[in-house]
């Protein structure tokens, strides 16, 4: 029987969004661009606002992008993001990675960012994402690992954080450890060729670390994650604003350094 869906713990408000629209394929997907050729066909699952799609659209044109997501409200965001930068080798539609709605053998390239830590069975996305390779293809995937996140100074409250939002995570139906876990589920899902790599985002300029400090702090009490947290029992509103503080805390730190890990995968087909 399949799992139920997961709920994406982040959903969509500004605050995550503007996390997500930093992303690039040079600062999200740099284990990849080896890898891209004018002319592929490529499809990129969990898309989001779109910034790194528009970026591989860029490098496999006149190849074709087809994006996907399951919101249709981030998958206007997206198609606007594209239209902006002058992109027109992109297609956007909505999709369930655990039942793509493509035929086999459909595509060079097969990209996920951050997706598999929230599906509730990323073995099945993963094999679903190699039924839509082409044989010699690649199947791409990185995601973070919230365990092995690190910070430095330990302000009171960022514990709290982490433990609260790894719980919240999993009550939904997915894995924050998603980064240590690729190489076990790509095995799993069949795959014998696989490069696996890690990578990491800092930051620690007063310009970045406010920038991720403030983000963290408005997604604690004001997005879905927030209200999942409180319906969920995790958490009571107080918490949520004590842990916002402490975010805000760090930020304003001289010497705040964060660290986000990644795991990465290269799976050829």
């Amino acid at each position: 029987m399949p799992k139920e869906p997961a709920v994406y713990t982040h959903g969509h408000h500004e605050s995550v969004l503007r996390s997500h629209q930093w992303r690039t394929a040079a600062n999200s997907a740099a284990y990849l661009i080896g890898e891209l050729r004018p002319g592929q066909a490529v499809l990129d699952v969990g898309c989001g606002p779109g910034t790194i799609t528009a970026d591989i659209a860029s490098l496999v044109a006149p190849g074709r992008v087809t994006a996907v997501d399951t919101s249709s409200e981030v998958l206007e965001r997206a198609a606007l993001n594209a239209t902006e930068r002058g992109v027109d080798n992109v297609e956007f539609t909505t999709a369930d990675v655990h039942a793509l709605d493509f035929p086999d053998d459909s595509f060079d390239v097969v990209h996920a960012h951050q997706v598999l830590q929230h599906v509730s069975d990323p073995v099945r996305a993963l094999s679903e994402m190699r039924r839509v390779c082409r044989p010699g293809g690649i199947v791409a995937a990185r995601d973070s690992d919230y365990a092995a996140m690190t910070w430095f100074p330990e302000v009171p409250g960022m514990q709290e954080w982490l433990e609260l939002y790894g719980r919240v995570a999993r009550a939904n139906g997915g894995e924050p450890d998603a980064g240590r876990r690729l190489l076990s589920w790509a095995r799993q899902a069949g795959f014998t060729d696989i490069t696996p790599t890690a990578a990491a985002w800092c930051f620690a300029t007063p310009e970045n670390r406010a920038w991720w400090s403030g983000l963290w702090a408005d997604r604690t009490t004001a997005s879905v994650y927030a209200k999942l947290a409180v319906d969920g029992g995790h958490a009571s509103a107080g918490q949520l604003t004590a842990i916002a503080d402490a975010w805000r805390a760090w930020g304003e730190e001289p010497d705040a350094w964060f660290m986000v890990p990644h795991g990465e995968l290269l799976c050829r087909v």
